[in-house]
């Protein structure tokens, strides 16, 4: 019955899953903008967005029907690389460009620029981040920091005020994070020194030079590192895209671990965002959400190539930057019960799960007649009985014989006695292990493993043959010009395959063969 369960619950997650992602609607919003680079969207009203491009901060107050130009720059690189909009303030918006800094406090009528770098480097700002009356502005040559709305700047010291920074995340906690070429730095509200708090590049040997906390499985790697957020319903969380997976930090920076990469097409992770209790990333493969223990792609029908930014409303609304323009994704949640129907037609010629568990069982020899087995046989050792034997030897102590003279033969030799061989045969009943045997102990100990095993062995391969399925669901819903992905899920289809393969011994597509 506990099996039938979590086949059953497992099937509902998977129809409600496919949905999910099957029923992502993407819209172009930008119209007709190209290559942008950042969105925001304002925290009260939705239909407020602004898009940052190459060509300037665009303003729409309809929800992207229509657009107006709110801030052009002027200059070689014009590019506007982020935009924020002070969650304390709606009105005030930061756009960091390749141009310095500009500000508006009347949502985008009139901008101030409030930045210029000393040099080319320092002028293409990156990131910005406000935290209680200070701004922190991320540059390609370094950190910045204004502690009076902008009027003045104090580079920051250390490695944090000379490294390229990608991304600057706010915490509610009253920690700021900078994500830069050679690591993670946090500053927490009233100090005055940045602390590396994950390393990103280390030496030949594995070490950095300086002594940093760093997860273990950094050891020997290099990191290329994306973006951060925090979480903004859990202070103690925040989330960093690397070239290498999501890495989370439960205790505001000082431990990392690597996240679950399950679902995920590629490692290579280009933008994280928390938002609300989602989590969503951008990877070369596409927009995934993390939910249920596994990453789900949203990107089916999204024409682009490269999304670099992503922002949720707080109606769930998910917009993505792109390289084509500016897109909207909205998902139809009453959209699952359609697909419920359809999942034994992706199920159809293949071995039931049943049949697959019972064979990883089998090959693993994990199953419960084992134990049977090992019971009955401890049971039927009481009434064999013991069978020992033994060997005895008795050998003649040696003396010395004195006589007291020197002429005797014999005096003063040692004299060995003679050897005595004897042996004897037993047989023996002890009837009390009828009622207990000790080695049911040693069963019960093996048992518990046993089960453990084999509980392991069905859900891995229980998530194996499910989310096979799924794949073939995405499989079916790509189009045939989109050869890319379907190269993709197709891979992925056969990598599903070999895995339950392995955990069968071959049964698995042994079966699919005979039923073709």
């Amino acid at each position: 019955m506990k099996r039938l369960a979590m086949v059953l619950l497992t099937w509902h997650v998977l129809a409600g899953a496919v949905a999910f992602a099957a029923e992502m609607a993407w819209e172009e919003i930008g119209r007709g903008e190209t290559d942008i680079r950042t969105v925001a969207v304002h925290p009260a009203n939705p239909r407020i967005i602004f898009m940052g491009s190459k060509h300037g901060v665009f303003k729409s107050e309809d929800a992207g029907r229509n657009w107006r130009n709110v801030l052009s720059v002027r200059g070689q690189n014009r590019r506007v690389n982020f935009l924020l909009l002070n969650a304390a303030d709606p009105n005030s918006i930061y756009a960091a460009t390749g141009q310095g800094l500009f500000y508006s406090g009347n949502s985008g009528r009139s901008w101030k620029r409030v930045f210029k770098g000393g040099d080319y480097l320092e002028s293409d700002c990156t990131c910005v981040a406000v935290s209680a009356g200070s701004i922190y502005l991320g540059t390609q040559k370094g950190l910045f920091v204004s502690n009076d709305k902008g009027r003045s700047w104090v580079k920051a010291m250390g490695k944090v005020g000379n490294s390229r920074i990608f991304a600057a995340s706010y915490s509610t906690a009253g920690s700021v994070f900078a994500a830069s070429s050679d690591g993670v730095y946090k500053i927490e509200k009233g100090q005055d020194s940045w602390e590396r708090v994950f390393v990103a590049q280390l030496s030949e040997n594995g070490n950095d030079s300086e002594d940093d906390s760093n997860d273990s499985e950094q050891e020997g790697y290099s990191f290329d590192i994306s973006y951060i957020s925090c979480s903004p319903d859990d202070l103690n969380s925040l989330y960093l895209a690397t070239s290498r997976g999501v890495y989370v930090s439960r205790n505001r920076g000082k431990e990392w671990s690597h996240f679950s990469e399950y679902g995920l097409l590629s490692r290579i992770v280009r933008f994280i965002l928390a938002s609300g209790k989602s989590l969503y990333a951008a990877t070369e493969r596409g927009i995934f959400e993390y939910r249920d223990e596994r990453w789900y792609e949203l990107s089916f029908g999204l024409t682009t190539d490269e999304v670099r930014f992503l922002a949720a409303d707080n109606q769930g609304t998910l917009y993505a930057a792109c390289d084509r323009g500016l897109f909207i994704g909205k998902i139809d949640k009453t959209a699952g019960y359609k697909y419920q129907g359809r999942l034994t037609v992706y199920s159809d010629g293949e071995p039931a799960i049943g049949e697959v568990q019972k064979a990883a069982i089998k090959y693993a020899e994990v199953s419960p007649e084992k134990i049977s087995f090992w019971r009955k046989q401890a049971a039927a050792k009481a009434i064999l009985p013991k069978l020992s034997a033994g060997v005895g030897r008795d050998t003649g102590d040696l003396w010395h014989w004195e006589g007291g003279s020197t002429t005797k033969a014999y005096d003063d030799v040692l004299i060995k006695g003679r050897d005595a061989l004897d042996w004897d045969v037993s047989l023996s009943w002890d009837l009390s292990e009828l009622i207990w045997n000790p080695d049911q102990t040693s069963i019960d100990v093996r048992s518990k493993l046993m089960v453990q095993l084999r509980q392991d062995v069905l859900d891995e391969v229980t998530k194996l043959y499910f989310e096979r399925i799924r794949v073939k669901m995405e499989l079916d819903n790509l189009s045939i010009e989109d050869r890319k992905r379907r190269f993709e899920k197709e891979l992925k289809l056969q990598e599903l395959t070999a895995q339950l393969d392995g955990l069968t011994g071959g049964y698995f597509s042994s079966q699919i063969k005979g039923k073709d």
